[in-house]
């Protein structure tokens, strides 16, 4: 299991933090029916339950956002990843099918409130992440975004630099078809799903479509 350090600053403003951490060896695929059957049933209680300003007081996204306030980011500019994903769902706009381990990771997401990272762990270099804030023109590149403003954003950093914020994970390490190895970095910034449950649900998730084996969990 990787470690995760936790830099000061998120520290003393989000005191209540709590990460959920999953590793485990994974075969991608074109996302099945049975998943996709789920991720319906997940976006039908959301549009059930809230309505497009509410989203933003789910307690996981309210907590993800107070961070960001509290770092100097704006969260309606730059919005959480979970946030998004139940925009466009309340908003009549759907969500793209796209494969196994991101639509897992996406089904956690919209269920929990949460913003989760979700990384080829092959593609991470070393032993350690760190989860620290933003730098001025601190380069990094969001999933399908290009270049991304990161300055006092929570981010993840390997040894070479950012590869995950709660709005948008980095092109090195992102998912591809051809990736064996995932690290999930499930990111409770305030509670909302019981931390220990969303973990169980991601392994459960992975071990029933990704065929997971070699699993290792932690909570920090």
């Amino acid at each position: 299991m990787i470690n995760v350090n936790i830099d000061q600053r998120i520290a003393e403003v989000c005191p209540e933090i709590k990460i959920g951490l999953i590793r485990a060896n994974v075969v991608n695929s074109p996302t099945c029916d049975d998943l996709w059957k789920e991720i319906e049933q997940a976006a039908q209680d959301i549009t059930g339950q809230y309505e497009l300003l509410a989203i933003n007081a789910r307690p996981a996204i309210a907590g993800t956002r107070k961070l960001y306030k509290a770092l100097g980011k704006d969260p309606g500019r730059y919005r959480v990843a979970s946030e998004q994903l139940c925009r466009r769902i309340v908003k009549g706009l759907g969500i793209y099918r796209l494969t196994t381990l991101i639509d897992v990771v996406n089904l956690v997401s919209i269920k929990s409130g949460y913003a989760i990272s979700g990384l080829d762990a092959d593609k991470i270099e070393g032993n350690t992440l760190t989860l620290g804030v933003g730098e001025k023109d601190e380069e990094y590149h969001g999933i399908g975004r290009g270049l991304l403003n990161i300055e006092n954003m929570p981010v993840y950093r390997d040894e070479i630099g950012g590869i995950a914020t709660p709005t948008s994970d980095e092109e090195r390490t992102k998912f591809t078809d051809d990736t064996t190895c995932v690290q999930i970095n499930i990111n409770a910034f305030a509670p909302e799903m019981p931390i220990e449950q969303a973990v169980k649900w991601m392994v459960e998730l992975l071990e029933k479509y990704a065929q997971a084996t070699n699993i290792e969990t932690k909570i920090l």
